[in-house]
């Protein structure tokens, strides 16, 4: 093996990055002010993190070489062959991973005890919703979360596909991003409330009213650039706005028909055991929420391989913005049955990928669903899984992030501590790497 030519600590990395061409930073400090695609380093890096959790395991004593942005070994110090011009990190105390996933995000909102979500559809302007979202990208990706599967831009057309040009050309930083565009909705359930009858309120979303209108806009939308298609298969739209299914299983089956036939999943927001059986029964590839999730429901996704995002961060957010105070008030009953769903979801063996619906709360807090998945049951291993190996695989990419192994793209994140026995170690980010090149450290 040959002998590296230098060893650097964590804290010494980004002075050091900046003329080995690993970041675009352009003054050196504490954080990355860009991230530009392939800015990856001129030489190879060894890291060595007291552990690495690979995507799927946790793995002492093992080292990782980066090259030209990729993963190119990872193994037992000893038997990786390290180039003579090799720089080597030393990241004692630390545990390496692979850039985090998120696969329910939403951009373009930002919390609702900030603004209410009718407030932000209605009185805020694209361009300013646009403006946000920079920033909410900028934070998730310091927060060591790599990949967004972003699912509805909620009233700002088709601002995600720009958002995700955006971060291809290297204008802004952030994670990468799948975007589905608008969601589809039946006609007439979903918009902001409270208006005269008469009066024509700006659907958040795009509406389809029978099976040729939904068929029109799963086109529409693959044309404008969405990446996967998102369908309510539920809403409150019931008697005293209590949720039902709203597509029937043979429109929800073209919509995935046709979505299908192109190489893209459709996912469903369902939250009703009626919506997720249809939504099953038609093929979709993720059920998001399912808060209402019955044993028969589960065993069903379990058999046809439906995924599910349970989205838990959300539900417990809307419920301290409604004044529950975990630890000192009673949890509410939304928040106990939700316990209760993932608890069945697991038990019926579903497979769980990682989810939060932020928007709904802070971007950048995204590591808040994983902590409260295993205050409701996952072992942190569990989650952790969630978030990079099984949400990879559900993007199709499980060869390329979600995972350290020689050929996958090295997105990865540092953290102190272990994750594997304390989940809430994932927010202590000391290091990101995106495709090899450095895009934050933790202020010295």
């Amino acid at each position: 093996m040959s002998t590296p030519s230098v060893s650097l600590s964590v804290t010494a990395l980004l002075v050091a990055s900046v003329s080995l061409g690993l970041t675009s930073a352009k003054a050196v400090g504490a954080q990355a002010t860009s991230s530009v695609p392939n800015a990856a380093s001129p030489v190879p890096i060894l890291l060595v993190p007291d552990r690495v959790f690979d995507g799927t395991a946790q793995r002492e004593g093992v080292v990782v070489l980066v090259d030209s942005g990729r993963v190119t070994a990872i193994g037992p110090r000893a038997s990786v062959t390290v180039p003579g011009n090799t720089r080597v990190v030393a990241l004692p105390g630390t545990t390496l991973m692979p850039g985090l996933i998120d696969l329910h995000s939403h951009v373009l909102l930002h919390p609702y005890n900030e603004v209410a979500w009718d407030d932000q559809v209605l009185r805020e302007a694209w361009g300013e919703r646009v403006a946000r979202a920079t920033v909410h990208l900028s934070r998730t990706l310091d927060a060591g979360f790599t990949t967004l599967r972003d699912l509805g831009t909620e009233g700002a057309g088709s601002g995600d596909v720009g958002l995700r040009s955006a971060l291809e050309k290297g204008v802004i930083r952030g994670p990468r991003l799948i975007v589905a565009e608008q969601a589809i909705v039946m006609r007439g359930s979903y918009a902001p409330r409270g208006f005269a009858p008469e009066v024509r309120v700006p659907v958040a979303a795009e509406e389809a009213g029978n099976t040729s209108e939904l068929v029109a806009a799963v086109r529409g939308q693959i044309a404008r650039g969405a990446d996967v298609i998102k369908v309510y298969a539920d809403y409150r739209w019931g008697p005293n706005g209590s949720a039902a299914p709203a597509f029937t299983i043979e429109e929800l089956q073209a919509a995935v028909a046709i979505t299908n036939s192109s190489g893209r999943p459709v996912i469903a927001h369902a939250s009703t055991a009626e919506g997720m059986r249809r939504a099953t029964l038609a093929g979709v590839q993720t059920i998001e929420h399912g808060d209402g999730g019955t044993a028969e429901v589960f065993a069903l996704m379990k058999e046809r391989g439906v995924v599910l995002v349970p989205t838990v961060a959300a539900g417990h957010a809307i419920a301290q913005y409604g004044g529950w105070q975990p630890g000192v008030t009673a949890e509410p009953a939304r928040v106990r049955a939700k316990r209760a769903s993932l608890r069945a979801a697991l038990d019926a063996g579903v497979t769980i990928a990682n989810g939060s619906d932020v928007g709904v709360f802070a971007h950048g807090d995204n590591a808040r669903e994983l902590e409260i998945l295993v205050e409701y049951g996952m072992t942190p291993l569990q989650a952790l899984t969630a978030a990079t190996s099984i949400a990879a695989r559900v993007l199709g990419l499980e060869r390329t992030i979600g995972t350290v192994t020689p050929g996958a793209a090295a997105d990865l994140v540092l953290v102190q501590g272990n994750p594997s026995t304390d989940i809430s170690a994932i927010r202590n980010v000391q290091l990101v790497l995106q495709r090899g090149a450095v895009v934050y450290t933790a202020p010295r």
